[in-house]
C-alpha cells in the first residue's frame, strides 16, 4: 500500500499523522537525532532518523525525497514551516513521482515569495502598503528615507519569523542581519524585503480551500510578531469590510488557480481600510479555529485533494472559536502534562510527561482551542481551560495567558501585547496544592497535602496564612515583597552526597577486584567489560543491577550483595553505533553464570521490552544453565519459567545475537541456540548439558572441555562466526547489527575492473569465490556466516553503496560448487534471516547442480534441497541473480528462487554457461547410442569433445540472452550498477513479524 511521508515534526506532524491514520493511510515519519523520542515518531507506522540535530535535517530536500522513495511513499505532507512553502522541495517531489500536499511549485514560487505576491495583489487591484522586493542595505536605507518606519520581512517567511519593526534608521542594519539569519535558519532562504510600517492595525486572515472561501479569523493578539491568540470568525468586523476581504482573497486564489488549503492575510487599519499582507500557500497553525466553526477537517481536505478527490466543503458557520498558543519559555523535560478537557475544548500537542523539549525548535508546546456559541462564552471557557491546564518541569506562558484573558480584549491590534507591561501576580505567591499550612517561616510558607510538604517561597512578603489554615489550590499565601530575596534562603553544595544517596551509590559499586583478577587470569573479560565495549560510551542503562540471588534463607544480605551482584545477569538498554539495543550478559564470576529466580525475572523483563520497543537483543551466554541453590521461591519444577518461550518468540521479530566464550551449557545454551547468529571464541564449549548432567544421565564422565568444543561446533554449523577472543566477538556483534540499521554513508569499493579477471578463462579451473565477493562488496563490508559448514555455499552479509544486502554464492572450490544437503540447509536458513529483516538478496550462481548418488541420498537430500527451493520461492524481499559461470539444472534454479524468471534481475557474466544438467553428463546421456557406435576410442573421444563444445556454444550466456532467457550478459565491472538499480527499495513492515520465526537450523 502506498504511504504518506510527513516531512515535519511537533504538533503539526501529530495532527497530520492522526488524520492520515483515520483515512487508512500508511505513514512514515522523519526525525532529527534530538527528536528521536518525539510523539510523532511513535505515531507513525515507520520512523526514519535523519542525520544531525535541530531544524537542519528537516530542511534537507534530497534526504527527505530519498526517504519517501525508500519507504514506498507516494505522497509527502510538508506541514507548516520548514519546507512547506519551498518550491524547490515541491519540484523535487514532483520530479521523483511524489505527490506534494499543497499547490504546485509555480504557485509556491509565486506566493511563497512575498514580494512577488505583493505584485500580484497590485495587478489584481488589491490594496498593498508601499514596499520593496528583495533588498540590500543601501536600498533599505533609501526606502526608509522616503517612507519612514518600516517592517523588515523574510521573503520566504511565515509564522512571524524573520520580522522586525524599525523606527530608527540607525537600527536598520542590525535588523536586516537578524532577519536574514532567522529566515535562513527557518526556511533555507535569507532574502528579506521592506514594507512601510502600519501601526494599530488588526491582523485578519481569510481561509481558502482551492478558490472557495471558508471564513476568516482575527490574529491581532501578537507578541514580538508571534501570534498568541486567534479568534474565528474575526469579531467586530463590518459586514461590508468582511465581504471585501473575502472577495480580495478569492481573486488572488482564482488568479493562480489555487489548489489545496491556504490563507490570504490582510491588515485592517483603524479607519476601516485594508491592505494585502501576504498569502500563505499552506496549512496555518491557527487552522483549528476555522475547523471548529465550520465543522470541516482541513487536513483531511488537503489529503483528499492530493489524492485527486474533491472534498465536501459545504458548511454552516456556527458559533465562535478561540485558540491560545501554549509556548515554552526555556528548554527542559516535561515532568507532568495535563491538558484541559471537557465539551468544546480541544488541545493539539506533541507534548507528554517525560518529553524533552529542545531550544533548537519553535517554542510552541500546545494549542488550546475552545468553541462556544458566542465570543463571551468562548472566552469564559478559555479561562476555565487555562486554569485546568498543567505543565510541570518546564516554564511556559500559561500564567501570561491567564492574565491576558483577565484583561479587556474588546479593542486590540497587532501592537497591543507589546505595549502592555509584563503581567505580574498582584496577590503574591500562591499555593500549588490544596492542603494545610504546617509552617510559616521567614521567607517561606509550608503547605502539607497527602503526606507531602510543599515549601512556597515568599521572600520579604507578608504572609496571609497561619499554621493550621487550609488553603485551596492557587490560593495566595503572601503579598508584596521581593521573591528574588529567596535565593539567599538556602545555599546548596552541589557536590554534597546525602546519606540516602550514599547508600545507593555504594550498592551500585559493582567492582569485585578478586573475582575480576581471577577472570583476567583465564584470559577472559568480565561481563561488564564486554557490555561496556559493545555499547557506545555512557549509553548503557542497567536494569535490576541491585538484584541479588534468591538465597536469603542460606546467606546474609551482605554476602549476597558481595557475591551475587545483579544475580549474575548484567542487563539493560544501550546504544550500539547510535542504535538502541537490549544487551544482556551472564556473569560467570557470579555462581558460574547460572540462571536464578531473579535473573530469570530480569531476562523476562528485558525480552518484553525488546518486543514492545522492537529492539535487537545481544546475549553473552556463558554459564552453566539452571541454578538449584535458590531458596526464596515456591517453585516445584520451575518448568513454568517463561524466559525460553519469550526468547524463542522474538525470533523473526528483532535481530538476536548470541556471543559465547568459555562454557555454555543447558539453559544458557538453549538461549544461545535461539539466536539468529552465534559468535563463539576459540576456547568456547557449547552443549545441551554440562559434565554433571551428562554423568547424571549415566553417559560417562567428561571434562567440560570435551563437550561441544569449537572443532565440533564450527564445522557442524552450530557456530555462525568463530573468533579468537571476546574483543573480536564484540566487534563482530557490532558489525552484524549494523546490517539491520539501514544504509551507511561514506562507503568505498575496490576497482570493479578486477571482476573481469576473477573467473579463469579455462572453464574447468576452480577459483576463490570469496575474492569475487570481497571485490564486489563495499570495502570491509563482508561478514560471512557459518563458513566451515555447508561449504558448497557462501552466505554473507555485505553492503553495496552503503546498503546492506544478503548474499549467497556457490563455491566451486568445494564439490565443484554442487549443492549438498548441508549447503542447502545453510542457504535456506540464511534466506529466512534476510527475508525476516527486509534485506534484499543477491545470488551468485556457479553450480553444476545438486549432489546426487547413493551417498547423497543417505543425507535426506530430497527434503533438504527442496527446503532451499521452498524458502527461496517464498521470499518477500528484492532478489537478484548474477551467473558467474555454471548454471545447471535444479541447483541453478534453486539459486534463482526456482526459475530464471523469478529474480528482479537475472544477468550473466560472459563466462556464464547454462543447461538442464552438466554438459558432459548431458552428452553422455543424450548421445550414448551414437558414441557407443564409434568403435575407435580416440574417435569416440573426439566426437564426445565436439558434442560437448557444441553444447557449450548452445548454452553459453550470449546465446541465452539472444533467446531472452536472461536479462543481459554484462561486463562484470558493471555488476554493482545492476545491483543498485535492480533492487527497488524494500518497504519495511509497519509492525509485528514478517515471518513466524527463523529456523534455528
Amino acid at each position: 500500500m502506498p504511504g504518506l511521508l510527513v516531512a515535519n515534526r511537533g504538533e503539526i506532524a501529530v495532527r497530520v499523522l492522526r488524520t492520515a491514520a483515520d483515512l487508512g493511510l500508511r505513514t512514515v515519519a522523519v526525525h532529527s537525532a534530538d527528536d528521536a523520542d518525539a510523539l510523532h515518531v511513535r505515531l507513525a507506522d515507520v520512523a526514519v532518523g535523519l542525520d544531525g540535530v535541530g531544524p537542519a535535517p528537516y530542511l534537507d530536500v534530497d534526504r527527505l525525497v530519498r526517504v519517501a522513495l525508500d519507504h514506498g511513499c507516494d505522497t509527502v505532507h510538508p506541514g507548516y514551516g520548514f519546507l512547506s512553502e519551498n518550491a524547490g522541495f515541491a519540484r523535487a517531489c514532483a520530479d521523483a513521482g511524489l505527490v506534494f500536499v499543497g499547490p504546485g511549485p509555480d504557485v509556491l514560487a509565486l506566493l511563497g515569495d512575498k514580494s512577488r505576491a505583493r505584485a500580484l495583489a497590485v495587478e489584481l487591484g488589491v490594496p498593498v502598503l508601499p514596499g520593496t522586493g528583495p533588498v540590500d542595505a543601501e536600498a533599505a536605507r533609501a526606502f526608509f528615507a522616503e517612507h519612514g518606519p518600516v517592517m523588515v520581512k523574510a521573503v520566504a517567511g511565515g509564522g512571524g519569523k524573520g520580522m522586525r519593526q524599525v523606527h530608527d534608521v540607525a537600527d536598520l542594519p542590525a535588523a536586516l542581519d537578524r532577519c536574514r539569519a532567522e529566515a535562513l535558519a527557518a526556511f533555507g532562504d535569507g532574502a528579506v524585503y521592506l514594507e512601510r510600517l502600519l501601526t494599530r492595525a488588526r491582523h485578519v486572515e481569510v481561509q481558502v480551500v482551492g478558490t472557495t472561501v471558508l471564513g476568516d479569523r482575527d490574529c491581532s493578539l501578537q507578541r514580538d510578531h508571534q501570534k498568541v491568540v486567534e479568534i474565528a470568525p474575526a469579531p467586530r468586523l463590518d459586514p461590508d469590510l468582511r465581504k471585501a476581504l473575502h472577495d480580495a482573497a478569492a481573486r488572488i486564489a482564482e488568479a493562480v488557480a489555487y489548489r489545496g488549503v491556504g490563507t490570504v492575510e490582510f491588515l485592517v487599519s483603524p479607519d476601516g481600510g485594508f491592505v494585502f499582507l501576504e498569502a500563505n500557500p499552506r496549512l496555518q497553525v491557527e487552522h483549528t479555529v476555522t475547523e471548529e466553526v465550520t465543522g470541516l477537517d482541513l487536513v483531511r481536505a488537503q489529503l483528499l485533494i492530493a489524492a485527486g478527490e474533491d472534498p465536501d466543503l459545504a458548511h454552516r458557520e456556527r458559533g465562535c472559536a478561540v485558540q491560545l498558543r501554549v509556548t515554552l519559555t526555556s528548554a527542559g523535560t516535561v515532568t507532568a502534562f495535563q491538558p484541559a478537557t471537557g465539551p468544546g475544548v480541544r488541545v493539539d500537542t506533541h507534548a507528554y510527561g517525560g518529553y524533552r523539549a529542545s531550544d533548537r525548535f519553535d517554542a510552541l508546546l500546545a494549542k488550546l482551542v475552545v468553541h462556544a456559541d458566542d465570543l463571551d462564552t468562548a472566552l469564559r471557557k478559555a479561562r476555565r481551560a487555562l486554569a485546568e491546564f498543567r505543565v510541570d518541569g518546564v516554564p511556559t506562558n500559561l500564567g501570561f495567558l491567564r492574565d491576558l484573558l483577565d484583561r479587556d480584549l474588546s479593542d486590540t491590534h497587532t501592537g497591543s501585547l507589546d505595549a502592555l507591561p509584563a503581567p505580574t501576580c498582584q496577590d503574591g505567591p500562591r499555593s500549588p496544592v490544596a492542603g494545610t499550612v504546617v509552617a510559616v517561616d521567614p521567607g517561606a510558607v509550608v503547605v502539607e497535602a497527602m503526606k507531602m510538604q510543599h515549601v512556597i517561597a515568599t521572600g520579604s512578603g507578608r504572609a496571609l496564612v497561619a499554621v493550621g489554615d487550609t488553603v485551596a489550590e492557587g490560593a495566595p499565601v503572601a503579598e508584596g515583597g521581593d521573591l528574588a530575596e529567596t535565593g539567599e534562603v538556602e545555599r546548596i553544595d552541589l557536590d554534597a552526597i546525602r546519606p540516602d544517596l550514599a547508600e545507593v551509590l555504594a550498592r551500585h559499586d559493582f567492582r569485585r577486584p578478586d573475582a575480576e583478577a581471577k577472570r583476567h587470569r583465564t584470559g577472559r573479560r568480565t561481563a561488564r567489560e564486554n557490555v561496556a565495549d559493545l555499547c557506545d560510551d555512557n549509553s548503557f542503562v542497567e536494569y535490576g543491577g541491585l538484584a541479588v540471588a534468591a538465597q536469603r534463607q542460606r546467606r546474609t544480605l551482605e554476602e549476597l550483595v558481595d557475591r551475587t551482584p545483579a544475580d549474575g545477569l548484567v542487563a539493560g538498554i544501550g546504544t550500539i553505533d547510535g542504535h538502541r539495543s537490549v544487551v544482556m550478559s551472564y556473569d560467570y564470576t557470579v555462581l558460574a553464570g547460572t540462571q536464578g529466580v531473579r535473573n530469570h525475572a530480569k531476562l523476562d523483563r528485558m525480552l518484553a521490552l525488546a518486543e514492545q520497543r522492537h529492539l535487537p537483543v545481544v546475549l553473552f551466554a556463558e554459564g552453566g544453565g539452571g541454578r538449584p541453590g535458590d531458596t526464596d521461591h515456591g517453585l516445584v519444577s520451575g518448568l513454568d519459567t517463561g524466559s525460553f518461550h519469550a526468547m524463542a518468540k522474538l525470533s523473526g521479530a528483532v535481530p538476536l545475537v548470541g556471543v559465547v566464550s568459555g562454557r555454555c551449557f543447558a539453559g544458557n545454551a538453549v538461549l544461545l541456540g535461539t539466536c539468529d547468529v552465534i559468535i563463539a571464541t576459540a576456547d568456547a564449549n557449547i552443549g545441551m548439558g554440562g559434565p554433571a548432567m551428562v554423568e547424571g544421565g549415566g553417559l560417562g564422565v567428561f571434562r567440560p572441555e570435551d563437550i561441544g568444543p569449537m572443532d565440533v561446533q564450527v564445522p557442524n554449523g552450530v557456530v555462525d562466526v568463530a573468533v579468537a577472543d571476546e574483543a573480536e566477538a564484540v566487534a563482530v556483534a557490532r558489525k552484524y547489527l549494523s546490517y539491520f540499521t539501514g544504509p551507511v554513508p561514506g562507503w568505498t569499493a575496490p576497482d570493479q575492473r578486477l571482476l573481469r579477471h576473477a573467473i579463469p578463462e579455462n572453464r574447468l579451473r576452480a577459483y576463490d569465490v570469496r575474492a569475487v565477493v570481497d571485490t564486489l562488496a563495499d570495502t570491509d563490508s563482508v561478514l560471512e556466516l557459518r563458513r566451515a559448514f555447508g561449504r558448497g555455499i557462501v552466505t554473507a552479509l555485505i553492503r553495496v553503496e552503503g546498503r546492506p544486502i544478503g548474499l549467497i554464492a556457490n563455491d566451486p572450490a568445494h564439490l565443484g560448487g554442487a549443492i549438498d544437503a548441508d549447503a542447502a540447509d545453510k542457504a535456506a536458513r540464511f534466506l529466512q534471516l534476510c527475508d525476516a529483516f527486509d534485506l534484499p538478496v543477491l545470488s551468485l550462481c556457479d553450480t553444476p547442480g545438486f549432489m546426487v548418488g547413493p551417498d547423497a541420498e543417505r543425507t535426506a537430500t530430497v527434503r533438504h534441497l527442496s527446503r532451499m527451493m521452498v524458502v527461496a520461492a517464498n521470499l518477500d524481499v528484492p532478489f537478484g541473480l548474477v551467473v558467474l559461470r555454471k548454471a545447471y539444472g535444479l541447483g541453478a534454479q534453486a539459486m534463482a528462487g526456482g526459475s530464471l524468471a523469478v529474480p528482479g534481475f537475472t544477468v550473466s557474466w560472459p563466462s556464464g554457461e547454462f543447461g538442464p544438467m552438466g554438459l558432459e553428463g548431458a552428452v553422455k546421456l543424450g548421445f550414448r547410442r551414437e558414441l557407443e557406435a564409434i568403435a575407435d576410442p580416440e574417435e569416440r573421444r573426439a566426437a564426445f569433445d565436439r558434442m560437448v563444445a557444441a553444447s557449450y556454444d548452445h548454452g553459453k550466456a550470449l546465446n541465452l540472452a539472444g533467446a531472452f532467457e536472461v536479462d543481459d550478459v554484462i561486463d562484470p565491472a558493471d555488476t554493482r550498477r545492476w545491483i543498485t538499480t535492480g533492487f527497488d527499495p524494500a518497504v519495511p513492515r509497519a509492525s509485528g513479524k514478517k515471518r513466524p520465526y527463523i529456523d534455528t537450523w
